[in-house]
């Protein structure tokens, strides 16, 4: 028998293996974790435009456990970036850098079809997304 075809087999699970583990791994397919915000003031159902928690200890607590379990695969560790997603530590700290955190976390980011990030305000709650505000702020790098 020919070594190529000896061979074939192997190849063609390898590839078909390559191919399941890309998928299975994709972003698209990570569930939210959800956050404790027990002790933080309730904000309602309507979103506010500016950061409520900016300063908040508490805040900054629950916000950096909540970062560590749903952003941190993609955004790294301490919100430093290894290529994947944005650097958050460069969002800046006034109501431009809360605009944009709000757009982002509630629309999420598609392209050509590919989920690159859920639309997070789908998954948690206001009170939680803002914590993690609060926590990026402690991060954050002017450019």
């Amino acid at each position: 028998m020919n070594q190529t075809y000896r061979f074939l087999p192997c190849l063609m699970l390898t590839a078909v293996l390559s191919l399941v583990s890309t998928v299975s791994f994709s972003h698209g397919d990570v569930q939210p974790q959800a956050v404790d915000v027990t002790g933080l003031e309730p904000l309602g159902e309507d979103w506010l435009e500016e950061n409520p928690y900016r300063g908040n200890t508490k805040a900054v607590e629950i916000g950096s456990s909540a970062y560590n379990q749903n952003c941190a695969r993609c955004h790294g560790l301490d919100a430093i970036s290894g290529g994947i997603a944005p650097d958050l530590r460069y969002i800046s700290v006034d109501l431009e850098g809360d605009e944009w955190y709000v757009y982002r976390v509630r629309e999420g980011a598609i392209r050509n079809g590919i989920t690159y990030m859920p639309r997070m305000g789908d998954y948690l709650s206001q009170e939680a997304l803002w914590a993690i505000r609060a926590y990026l702020e402690t991060l954050y790098v002017e450019e």
